[in-house]
C-alpha cells in the first residue's frame, strides 16, 4: 500500500487531495499545525487518514512527524502543499512597492524554507521506498514567462512575496530532481482555486484544483521529473 504525507492537509486543496488519494488506495498522513483540525479532518476521511502534527516552520515539529511516520513503516509520496499568501492586516495583498522585507521573509519561511525543511527531513524515508515521489505545489504566478508578458496570465497580480516564493519553489524542484534521479519530483500549478488562501475568490473548485496534484502523486518510476505542470500539461518556466 502506498503511504503519502500531505502538508497543510486539514482543509482546501490538501484535504481534497487526501480524499482522492485515499479513494485510490493510499494511506494518507494529514499534516496539520492544529491537532484538533487535523483530527477532525481525519475523522471525516476515514481509517486510511492519519493525522500528524506538523508545522513546516518548526524543526522540532517536522522531526517529530518524520519519526512518527518512520515508526509506522515509512513513506512513499510527499506532497508539499502547505503555503501562505502575503496580506496586510486588512486582508489585502500589498502592492510590490509597499511590501516589506519582513513580510517577504514570513512568506518564504513557510512556502520555501518550510518545503526544504520537510523534504530534507523525509528524504531518508523516501530513499527507502520502491517508487518515491515528491509533489511541490507551486502556482501559475511562479512562471516568469507568464508574469513578464503583458498578456500573460497573472500579469496584473500586484504582489511580490507570494509569486517570488513560488518561483523559488520551482527552482528548488529542479535542483532536487537533478540531485535525486531515483525520485520523481515535480512542481504543479493547481489553478486559481477557491480556498482560504485567496478568501475563496478563486474561479475553480478544489476538486478541479486537486486534479494535477493527485495525478502527479501517482506517477511511476518512468514518469516525468524536474517538471512544472498544470492539468493541461507541461508549463513554461
Amino acid at each position: 500500500m502506498t503511504t503519502t504525507l500531505i502538508t497543510g492537509a486539514n482543509k482546501g486543496l490538501g484535504f481534497e487531495t487526501a480524499r482522492r488519494l485515499i479513494a485510490a488506495g493510499h494511506t494518507v498522513y494529514l499534516g496539520s499545525r492544529d491537532p484538533e483540525r487535523g483530527q477532525a479532518a481525519a475523522e471525516q476521511l476515514g481509517p486510511q487518514a492519519r493525522p500528524v502534527l506538523l508545522d513546516v516552520t518548526d524543526d522540532a515539529s517536522v522531526e517529530a512527524a518524520a519519526k512518527t511516520i518512520e515508526a509506522d513503516g515509512g513513506l512513499d509520496v510527499l506532497i508539499n502543499n502547505a503555503g501562505i499568501e502575503a496580506r496586510n492586516p486588512d486582508g489585502q495583498v500589498p502592492p510590490t512597492a509597499e511590501t516589506s522585507a519582513d513580510l517577504v521573509r514570513t512568506v518564504f519561511e513557510t512556502n520555501v524554507i518550510g518545503l526544504v525543511r520537510v523534504t530534507h527531513a523525509f528524504l531518508p524515508l523516501l530513499q527507502r521506498a520502491a517508487a518515491p515521489v515528491i509533489v511541490n505545489v507551486s502556482s501559475g504566478l511562479a512562471s516568469l514567462s507568464r508574469m513578464s508578458g503583458a498578456q500573460g496570465l497573472g500579469h496584473a497580480y500586484p504582489g511580490l512575496a507570494y509569486p517570488a516564493s513560488k518561483a523559488a519553489v520551482n527552482m528548488v524542484t529542479v535542483q532536487y530532481a537533478k540531485a535525486l534521479p531515483n525520485i520523481r519530483i515535480n512542481a504543479v500549478e493547481p489553478g486559481y482555486t477557491a480556498t482560504d488562501l485567496n478568501a475563496h475568490a478563486g474561479t475553480q473548485t478544489v476538486e478541479q484544483g486537486a486534479e494535477i496534484i493527485v495525478r502527479m502523486a501517482q506517477v511511476g518510476p518512468d514518469g516525468p521529473t524536474g517538471g512544472y505542470f498544470d492539468a493541461e500539461g507541461r508549463l513554461d518556466w
